[in-house]
């Protein structure tokens, strides 16, 4: 029984750690990103900084604005342009960054 159950926690972690994205690929798609959120992701003013952020909380943030969960028209649109399968991608990216 043991056996089983570490070994059924063995591979929910292979799992979620599979799940992530590649920041790599993320800094790549990041260019529309970085005209307001800034190069290194740390915002100014009212635009918030994503750096700093976890990865997940920065797809949860996507995929809601996407979704209209969240609203902001200028994130909607912007967003809007991002496909579903860059944004796990991006939240790599950007939680990758250290917050200033």
């Amino acid at each position: 029984m043991t056996r089983v159950l570490l070994a059924a926690a063995l591979f929910a972690l292979s799992a979620a750690a599979a799940a992530g994205g590649n920041a790599q690929a993320g800094k790549a798609k990041a260019g529309a990103c970085v005209g307001c959120h800034g190069a290194n992701g740390q915002g100014a003013g009212p635009i918030p900084a994503l750096a700093g952020k976890s990865e997940e909380e920065l797809l949860r943030a996507l995929k809601d604005y996407k979704s209209g969960k969240r609203t902001n028209a200028t994130m909607k649109n912007a967003v809007g342009q991002v496909k579903d399968a860059d944004m796990p991608n991006l939240a790599a990216y950007f939680a990758s960054l250290k917050k200033k």
